[in-house]
């Protein structure tokens, strides 16, 4: 893989952080990644001594979006070994700033939509369990407010969550990330990647 990749569908390039773990396939632009072991994108509110360069080791594929609203999604597929390993939309600041929404293995052994903003530290919001090993992430862009949707056929989606991760959105960059923080890896698949710059219509019915 370049330094660079652009998947059709998505009007600005994305950067790997470790080119090794990402794979494009022309054909479809479907990407997978192969997250190694021990890595993730936590700061445990509870352990703030800890540097965030130690604790932000997962690999990511991001891309700096257009100014104005968006609409940013995907069919995550994963192939969950241990508790934790995701498949993951990013939303990226800086190492202090970011959000993530995770289709993750819980530490029921079940595949679950999980969310998490960092401002600093992070948090941890458990929503629903999903049956299956694939869903559909989105993540959306309404002036300076993001919000977070997952559905189980990509078309009616559920709000996760909403919020602000800063007063300026300029600086802000999206993409994909794959982690397996007790594991020896996870693989995961993003099809149906999709960029439309509209604005959402009804946050809380996903409209």
């Amino acid at each position: 893989m370049a330094d660079h990749v652009t998947i059709p569908g998505v009007p600005f390039p994305l950067v790997p952080s470790n080119a090794e773990h990402w794979r494009v396939d022309e054909a479809t632009g479907a990407v997978t990644v192969e997250a190694q072991p021990h890595t993730d994108m936590f700061i445990d509110p509870g352990d703030t001594a800890v540097s965030a360069e130690s604790l932000l080791n997962a690999a990511t594929l991001l891309g700096q979006p257009p100014k104005g609203d968006f609409q940013f999604s995907a069919r995550v597929t994963a192939d969950f070994k241990s508790t934790f390993d995701a498949g993951v939309l990013l939303l990226w600041l800086d190492e202090r700033h970011w959000a993530k929404l995770c289709f993750e293995f819980s530490p029921a052994a079940e595949p679950m939509i999980v969310s998490v903003v960092c401002r600093g530290v992070s948090d941890d919001a458990n929503a629903f369990v999903v049956a299956g090993r694939s869903v559909w992430l989105r993540v959306s862009r309404l002036d300076r407010v993001y919000a977070y949707h997952a559905s189980l056929d990509g078309k009616a989606w559920q709000l996760i969550r909403v919020f602000a991760l800063d007063g300026d959105t300029s600086g802000d960059r999206i993409g994909l990330e794959g982690q397996s923080p007790t594991g020896d890896g996870c693989g995961a698949t993003f099809e149906e990647i999709r960029f439309v710059p509209e604005r959402l219509t009804d946050l809380r019915n996903g409209s």
